[in-house]
């Protein structure tokens, strides 16, 4: 049994934010030093970010992401114990994308949270999304250093979780991705990886761990090997793949790969392709449903189950309020549509209707959920007002080791949706950091 420490309220005036520095920052704040931001930011990764960067990071408590951090590993914890949630994972897996020799855990896990307000308006972070996938663990590190030295920071502020500092954060991370093998045999691959908006965090990663950028319809099968070309046309056989390409973008856009990977190929995975699925948001209706657990994860069920009927009831039950009666007009306010498999909020619905819902074909309806949606609550003081932030935890787990939190993303947003796609036309908005005192 998992048992889960929760109470994670916090106080908006002492722990969620810490007002001494966000008041010192907002105060000191140049557009200039912004400017210089940008600049930093290419100059380090060596290419232009697409995607916008936040005017200020945030100032928080260690403990908070120290407790964020605790929760989001027994959540994993609770998912990698239940046998039958995994069963019915893996056999929610697309045809022809389940992949051999799956390993008995994922290197990479991100943990997201946002803070809402319990019925006593306290602050309580609860839990957005668990994924088993990398998410911009080079890049961060530099947006971090950028903003230190952009704006001054103080040197004293951490940005690492635990024990680590950049260098051993960069030893973990070698070690999960490069692990014993060869530099020059390790691929960091992806679908079209130079017109990705994360290639700063390719072109980061392959040049602090000396690997090579794939795009993965380039990878070519030489008996039961796999292989890269490198600059000058020699063929180099693959050892370990660092696996970017992102299961729902090759789906979506009908990509046929020039080899069959759900082959056993003499290559490991850095993660396993199949944790993509096995820790999803496929994960949080069974999360939801273990009573220690529901003050931190939202309420959800599988749509299938919804209109069935259980799935309406469990909800219900759950406290979410739901339309007494149904017909093709009925609003399910309050509610989200989620694609299980789909990634940076790709086909989420707010608000739909009933229409919409049995819309979806009835063989494809265990293939979304429907979540209570998150009232995220605005805490970062900004001159555009107050803005809410989500802040995603990002775990090391190399084979063999144990998994660990290295540090913290945020995304600031006055939107719908907190991904950077969805803040673009606002300032004060986008991918950010959090500095803790030490």
């Amino acid at each position: 049994m998992i048992c889960l420490r929760l109470g994670l309220r916090v106080s908006h005036k002492g722990v969620a934010v810490i007002p001494e520095l966000r008041l010192q920052f907002n105060r000191r704040f140049e557009q200039a030093a912004y400017s210089a931001l940008l600049a930093r930011l290419e100059d380090r990764c060596g290419v232009n970010v697409e995607f916008r960067v936040a005017e200020t990071p945030i100032f928080v408590a260690l403990a908070l992401l120290e407790q964020m951090a605790e929760a989001g590993a027994k959540l994993a914890g609770a998912i990698m114990e239940d046998r039958a949630c995994l069963d019915a994972a893996r056999n929610a897996i697309p045809n022809g994308y389940l992949v051999a020799r799956e390993t008995a855990h994922p290197n990479f896990l991100t943990a997201d949270f946002a803070f809402m307000r319990d019925p006593a308006g306290q602050l309580t972070p609860q839990l957005v999304e668990l994924q088993a996938f990398p998410s911009v663990y080079g890049y961060q590190v530099e947006l971090c250093s950028s903003y230190r030295e952009a704006f001054g920071l103080d040197k004293t502020l951490r940005t690492f979780l635990g024990e680590l500092d950049e260098g051993s954060y960069w030893n973990l991370l070698k070690q999960t991705i490069v692990g014993e093998c060869d530099p020059e045999n390790v691929v960091l691959s992806e679908l079209d990886p130079r017109h990705q908006k994360t290639r700063p965090d390719f072109e980061v990663t392959a040049r602090r761990l000396g690997i090579a950028i794939a795009d993965i319809r380039s990878l070519e099968a030489v008996e039961e090997r796999l292989h890269y070309r490198d600059v000058s046309g020699r063929l180099i056989p693959v050892h370990r793949i660092y696996n970017r390409a992102i299961a729902d973008e090759l789906i979506t856009r009908n990509v046929r790969l020039p080899f069959d990977w759900t082959r056993p190929w003499h290559v490991t995975w850095a993660s396993h392709p199949n944790w993509y699925f096995l820790i999803s948001k496929f994960s949080i209706p069974w999360l939801s449903r273990i009573p220690s657990l529901r003050s931190i994860v939202p309420p959800a069920v599988f749509l299938d189950e919804f209109l069935a009927g259980p799935g309406r009831r469990e909800m219900a039950d759950a406290g979410v309020e739901l339309p007494t009666t149904y017909n093709s007009d009925t609003i399910l306010r309050g509610v989200v549509l989620k694609p299980l498999f789909s990634f940076a909020g790709k086909g989420i619905l707010f608000d739909p209707t009933y229409a919409e819902l049995e819309a979806i074909p009835s063989d494809k309806r265990n293939e979304f959920l429907l979540q209570q949606r998150m009232a995220f609550a605005p805490t970062i003081e900004t001159p555009y007002g107050l803005t809410q932030a989500e802040i995603r935890i990002l775990y090391i787990w190399p084979d063999g080791g144990k998994l660990t939190p290295a540090l913290s993303l945020v995304r600031l947003g006055r939107g719908r949706m907190m991904g950077v796609d969805h803040n673009r036309d606002l300032a004060w908005v986008g991918a950010s950091a959090a500095f803790s005192p030490g």
